[in-house]
């Protein structure tokens, strides 16, 4: 599969595009790229249906955390959310409403399971190998693969000895009945936020294991009447006019309180005083409560959550919140580091996901054969505008490292898109088969991100132990991109296309530039940047002072365009 393998002849591959993922970023990327005229392409994924994270999780209470009417494509706005913030089975619908509204049922393959992707140098393709022990070829894959994949399971003492059921938030089983039962919640997370109160009421006893408390804020869930609805349908521009209203909003209460942490630290500590105001107001000003819910740690460290009754259930007498270390699983409970055994019937893991420990989600084998996660591993997370990697050709990520603002998920989807279409699309107008980042602009592109990170909230003392995903051994945090969401856009539409070298396979499998010269109108898949062409250097800015990183063997045979 690798280039130390025999490969594929030179010949076409069995798809043009392979977009691994069917949740929300594969469902963007595969319209985008019928919007742009890429037709042949596939879209794999491993669950049997579409939606993602939405078509897995499903336990009481999931809903959307951000406002739908920001958390949806621009593209197709969809009029009919019941609330503010409706519950996954709205966005599982929704889901469902894009793939058959663009026509994507037969472009799709479920159940299907990538476990290796190697890129083939001599016939510029990608070999994406599956479980079922099928191989697929394509030109250019998309990983929109997302976040939220591969639930984290505690290494709990006992785990595998509890006698009762064990269920994990994102693997729930719709057939358990908690009614009247004594539950252990392990976790106090977004799902826990959410799982908590809806829970709390059905159960005997709940009993809620806390290691790092999570800043909350209110939910303002406001039920959309009908005739709302009536009128997004009927006028799409107000329903865009809200859009626009609820992601401004987010980017100046979160994008940029964190990103400009520095320059602005009054947001993020008016942020702080408003949840623990929210928290007096809802634990009725109970001391101890308060103190052990409240976040040391400064806001914008963790992912904060929108709550609606989370706080307020541990008030309820059948609600017991506990900060005491867990020991070890018993057959009957739980057992804490001061030797208290509290009896469960239920153990409920709210534990969240791997999320930098899932990147890349599959070993994936670049130019010389360097596997991609080693080259994270070793050399920090980094990407070339939170979308492509040096080494790797033909490649984008939707959700990568330095993908996210933070601000809009289906704003991130759209910009990301944009970028990589642009490139698909220039390569197309040039007759290139391979597309890959160059190795300084990459290197600059990573140095910004590094020296805008010192002013952002996560560069903060405060931020010290939060056991938190947007962090990664080394200290960064690439799970967030230190901008905002609207500069990301701008710089999708703008980028400069030379960044990337263009190659085209000869008969016989071997490389040669592509000797069309750059153009200023717009490519077939999307707009190129209109600045004139030159043949000086296009970017005059100082070369950036840091060193790149090393380790990225360039194949011998491949010509600069």
């Amino acid at each position: 599969m690798s280039a130390a393998g025999a490969g594929p002849g030179p010949g076409a591959p069995d798809h043009e595009v392979l977009v691994i993922g069917a949740g929300f970023s594969g469902i963007g990327t595969a319209v985008g790229l019928l919007r742009a005229g890429v037709d042949d392409f596939l879209v794999l994924d491993e669950q049997d249906d579409v939606g993602g994270s939405w078509h897995a999780n499903r336990y009481p209470g999931v809903a959307v955390d951000i406002s739908a009417f920001s958390y949806s494509f621009a593209f197709e706005p969809h009029p009919g959310w019941s609330r503010a913030f409706p519950p996954g089975a709205e966005l599982k619908a929704y889901a469902d409403h894009c793939v058959d509204r663009f026509g994507l049922r037969s472009r799709l393959r479920l159940n299907s399971r990538v476990v290796r992707a190697g890129y083939h140098e001599p016939a510029h393709l990608w070999e994406v190998a599956l479980a079922d022990g099928t191989t697929l070829t394509a030109r250019f894959v998309v990983c929109a693969t997302g976040w939220l994949t591969r639930p984290k399971t505690p290494e709990l003492a006992g785990l595998d000895r509890f006698a009762g059921p064990v269920v994990h938030t994102a693997r729930w089983d719709s057939s358990l009945d908690l009614r009247g039962r004594r539950v252990a919640v392990v976790g106090t997370g977004a799902s826990s936020v959410q799982l908590v109160p809806e829970i709390a009421p059905l159960v005997e006893r709940l009993d809620v294991y806390q290691r790092t408390p999570t800043w909350v804020f209110p939910k303002p869930d406001l039920p959309v009447p009908a005739a709302v609805r009536d009128v997004f349908a009927r006028a799409p521009w107000t329903q865009r006019a809200v859009r626009l209203a609820t992601d401004t909003a987010t980017e100046l209460s979160f994008v940029i309180a964190m990103i400009h942490y520095r320059r602005f630290p009054f947001l993020v500590r008016g942020g702080e005083a408003f949840s623990r105001l929210y928290l007096r107001q809802q634990v009725r000003g109970e001391r101890e409560l308060m103190e052990a819910l409240a976040p040391s740690y400064r806001l914008g460290c963790k992912r904060p959550s929108f709550g609606k009754g989370y706080w307020r259930a541990f008030t309820r007498d059948n609600v017991r919140l506990v900060t005491d270390p867990i020991s070890r699983i018993t057959e009957g409970g739980v057992r804490t580091a001061d030797g208290t055994e509290r009896a469960a019937d239920v153990l409920v893991l709210a534990t969240g996901f791997h999320v930098l420990d899932n990147l890349p989600p599959f070993p994936l084998f670049g130019q010389g054969g360097r596997e991609l996660g080693e080259f994270w591993a070793s050399e920090r997370f980094q990407t070339y505008e939170g979308s492509s990697v040096k080494g790797f050709p033909n490649l984008w990520f939707i959700v990568g490292p330095y993908s996210f603002t933070g601000g809009s998920w289906f704003g991130m989807i759209d910009y990301q898109v944009t970028h990589l279409l642009r490139v698909i699309g220039e390569a197309r107008r040039r007759g290139a088969t391979q597309a890959v980042v160059r190795p300084e602009r990459h290197d600059a592109s990573f140095a910004k991100v590094l020296r805008r990170q010192r002013d952002t909230v996560f560069a903060d003392a405060g931020c010290r132990g939060t056991n938190s995903y947007y962090f990664d051994r080394h200290g960064d945090a690439p799970a967030v991109r230190p901008s905002s969401t609207y500069e990301a856009a701008w710089r999708a539409r703008s980028f400069d296309l030379d960044d990337y070298r263009y190659e085209r396979v000869r008969d016989g499998g071997t490389a040669a530039p592509s000797t069309t010269a750059p153009s200023t109108t717009a490519s077939d898949a999307a707009p190129r940047n209109t600045a004139a062409p030159s043949t000086a250097p296009r970017h005059t800015a100082a070369p950036d002072t840091a060193a790149p990183a090393a380790g990225h063997p360039e194949g011998a045979r491949h010509a600069t365009a």
